[in-house]
């Protein structure tokens, strides 16, 4: 057999399909967030970041960045192991303790990231589980997707936050068959919330767990930004939480909230957990900065949020596809794998601005899209120079433009 050629066979499939990605290489300018540089080999020119998941712009937080200085200063670089062999800092103690308190719990287990901790804490249950059936959203992220997966059990998808869809399924299995009910808070890439309560009260009245992805809700939602579960006053409701230390954060890892049971069992199960490298000190510490800077501090959230009701006025006044959900997520459909990727391009090299295209396996085919995620960070003029340029790429092509307002009103 010819590897390679094999290799290159699948490439230039996906390439065809328009979805190819290409990684644009960045460096983002300390304390000047959202302004980057964006690299390439003729020239090097700045440009203003609009899909990054820093949401908050936590990451370039004078009291995180601080934070990470003292920790590097006081411990060195890495953990020196796995959590079991020597690789369980003070740093990862007292982060445990701090995400355990965010999210009302009694304990929290640290992941090198929230798709680790989805894959290592669902695959897990279902095997500690036996004949425990998952019950999860169609639009769950891969990380779900994977841990359910690799649980080797059965699962039934119901349809996206539909509530008499998943009761229907969970009717027709007796009360004594353990359950899970997988779903997410905020959706990512529809900007979609669910209802957490509704849940809950399915849960109970069919005796089944709940295990919540608020990767993209933490820090950003909630008095103290434990989530859409907080905001909406029913976390102690929520069996299982997952969240990240990357988003809404600003830095890396993620993370399960749970009983001090539940977490000791992952721990002690979890291959996920176990063979791997920890955390780095330096990373811990900036997390926990930046947890408890957002645990007293709702300037970042009410700006947040300003911003992204605000680009969505503007780009619908424009009359662009823009999804407007009640989240802070701001998806611009375009409906085609090859115009999103050349849309992107042109914005990034002609007129400075970077927004990564959405394709097919992340959504759909047919609902290719530009993801927008303003910050507190991103100004008035910022929006300026993004609303026109967009407003100028596509008067140069309105079928896509009326393709994508019909497919934003359904």
């Amino acid at each position: 057999m010819d590897y390679e050629q094999k290799l290159c066979a699948a490439l230039e499939a996906v390439k065809r399909e328009g979805r190819y990605r290409v990684f644009a290489d960045l460096k983002r300018h300390r304390g000047d967030f959202p302004k980057a540089d964006f690299i390439k080999a003729e020239a090097t020119r700045p440009i203003t970041v609009w899909c990054s998941n820093d949401y908050l712009g936590m990451g370039q937080n004078p009291k995180v960045i601080a934070a990470m200085h003292e920790a590097l200063d006081r411990v060195g670089a890495g953990s020196g192991g796995t959590r079991n062999i020597s690789g369980t800092s003070h740093y990862h103690v007292e982060l445990e303790h701090e995400i355990a308190d965010l999210h009302g719990k009694e304990a929290a287990l640290l992941f090198t990231s929230a798709f680790v901790a989805n894959e290592a804490a669902l695959s897990t249950l279902v095997q500690l589980l036996p004949g425990c059936i998952v019950f999860s959203d169609e639009k769950n992220h891969a990380s779900m997707i994977a841990g359910i997966r690799n649980g080797r059990g059965p699962k039934q998808i119901f349809l996206h936050n539909d509530l008499a869809d998943l009761e229907a399924k969970l009717k027709r299995v007796p009360l004594d068959v353990p359950k899970i009910i997988a779903f997410e808070s905020v959706y990512s890439m529809d900007g979609h919330v669910s209802n957490i309560a509704a849940v809950c009260d399915l849960a109970k009245k069919y005796n089944a767990l709940t295990y919540l992805d608020e990767v993209h809700a933490v820090g950003m939602y909630g008095p103290r930004g434990g989530g859409i579960a907080e905001r909406d006053g029913v976390m102690d409701r929520v069996d299982v939480i997952n969240g990240t230390l990357a988003k809404g954060f600003g830095v890396m890892g993620g993370y399960i909230a749970a009983s001090k049971t539940l977490c000791d069992a992952v721990r002690s199960y979890a291959p996920g957990f176990i063979f791997t490298t920890s955390l780095a000190p330096v990373i811990a510490a900036g997390a926990l900065a930046s947890i408890r800077h957002l645990k007293s501090s709702n300037v970042e959230r009410e700006r947040h949020q300003e911003r992204a009701r605000t680009l969505k006025r503007r780009l619908a006044a424009a009359e662009l596809p823009v999804i407007s959900g009640p989240s802070h997520i701001v998806p611009v459909l375009v409906a085609d794998p090859v115009r999103c990727k050349q849309l992107s391009d042109i914005l990034l090299n002609e007129y400075g601005i970077y927004v990564q295209p959405i394709n097919y396996p992340t959504v759909p085919r047919g609902t290719e899209r530009l993801r927008l995620t303003p910050t507190p960070l991103h100004t008035d003029k910022d929006m300026d120079h993004l609303v026109a340029a967009m407003t100028e790429l596509w008067a140069k092509c309105p079928l896509q433009v009326e393709m994508g307002k019909q497919q934003a009103a359904e």
